[in-house]
């Protein structure tokens, strides 16, 4: 520890919390466009189509589906693999610059694939898989079976990964509209937003957003969100225009000047979030929103749940069943905490679901 990182203020783990929860819109709901928020939240996780709909749900006063099918339909927001290889909704804007910035990863990640694309010049199939594409959006299947007919002597799953890899791949709609069924069609982003990706860019301004949606952060922090190294020189650059803290472990932590740290005792309102909110994956130390004792609580080995937060953390799970709402607490909830988690319930299901009527009900608390 050094001396500077030994003398900076503390910032316990309730402190952490509120503070990254404002900074999340889930302290209390933003008036935020939902185009807006997509910005500021520098994407959102979308394995799977409904779960951005879901956290926006949870974050903006106003918000209906509509609004980021909307963007979605009209190419100002866009499904595309980025931060830890995986798929999220970014506005076109970001589609640009953060994929050039994510590219390292991407490098890195066809490492694990050398075997199966022996012989493959990586160059000649991004020229060849970006013909393809641009001149027809196709599945990964049909992309893949394209590649193999060139070097049929490559493990097929490599050569499309490889594709994904070295090319700005974007899931074109309605893959991804709300209400409406696709399956996952490809192209390039720039043949669908009709303009060229932005030159790669240095880190130290995505440092500084990243700061304003999940700090104050510590280096590896960033880095797992990012699923970037070496974003130390960043932060050291960045370190004249930033404030320092200390968590309770000594971790240094950096911030921005102005951001909200609210008070730890700050009331924090029951919130259902999606499957893979990027709340619950954004830090290497994850004990800001998750406890200790339910570590690994909303993950069944490659399944993730859609999970509860109660005064600010980790609490529960839910899922719709039929005509049901159903919440699953990891521990007991007391009769206020059920009232305001049955009154969040019904809001959220007014606003996701308007049409339709569910009943709500607390199943047995999880051990």
């Amino acid at each position: 520890m050094t001396k500077t990182t030994a003398t900076a203020p503390v910032l316990g783990t309730r402190a952490l919390n509120r503070a990254t929860l404002d900074r999340q819109l889930l302290l209390r709901r933003s008036p935020l466009s939902a185009k807006a928020a997509v910005e500021h939240l520098i994407g959102l996780q979308a394995q799977n189509v409904k779960p951005p709909y879901y956290a926006l749900a949870a974050r903006l006063d106003g918000f209906t589906p509509g609004e980021l099918s909307g963007l979605m339909a009209d190419r100002e927001a866009v499904r595309i693999v980025t931060m830890r290889s995986t798929i999220h909704t970014h506005t076109a804007d970001d589609c640009l610059t953060l994929r050039p910035l994510v590219q390292p990863a991407r490098d890195r990640e066809l490492v694990n694939f050398r075997k199966g694309l022996e012989g493959v010049d990586l160059d000649r199939l991004a020229v060849l898989a970006r013909t393809l594409v641009e001149a027809e959006p196709r599945t990964m299947k049909q992309l893949r079976d394209a590649l193999l007919a060139e070097w049929p002597d490559a493990d097929p799953q490599a050569l499309a990964i490889a594709a994904r890899c070295k090319l700005p791949l974007v899931q074109i709609t309605p893959r991804g509209l709300w209400g409406r069924s696709g399956q996952v069609v490809l192209t390039t982003a720039e043949h669908w937003l009709g303009r060229p990706t932005e030159p790669t860019p240095t880190p130290d301004a995505t440092v500084l957003r990243y700061l304003a949606a999940f700090g104050p952060a510590s280096v590896k922090d960033m880095q797992t969100w990012a699923g970037l190294t070496r974003l130390r020189e960043a932060f050291e650059r960045l370190r004249p225009v930033l404030v320092t803290f200390r968590d309770e472990r000594g971790v240094e932590l950096f911030d921005l000047p102005d951001a909200p740290r609210p008070d730890p005792d700050i009331p924090a309102p029951p919130r259902f979030l999606p499957e893979f909110d990027n709340l619950l994956l954004s830090h290497a130390d994850r004990t800001r929103v998750v406890p200790s004792e339910y570590r690994g609580r909303s993950w069944q080995g490659n399944q993730a749940y859609r999970t509860l937060l109660v005064d600010g953390f980790l609490a529960g799970v839910w899922k719709l069943e039929q005509d049901t709402l159903v919440v699953q607490p990891f521990g007991t909830l007391t009769k206020a905490q059920k009232g305001e988690v049955a009154a969040e319930g019904e809001r959220m299901l007014a606003v996701m679901h308007p049409q339709t009527s569910y009943d709500l009900r607390f199943g047995p608390v999880l051990r």
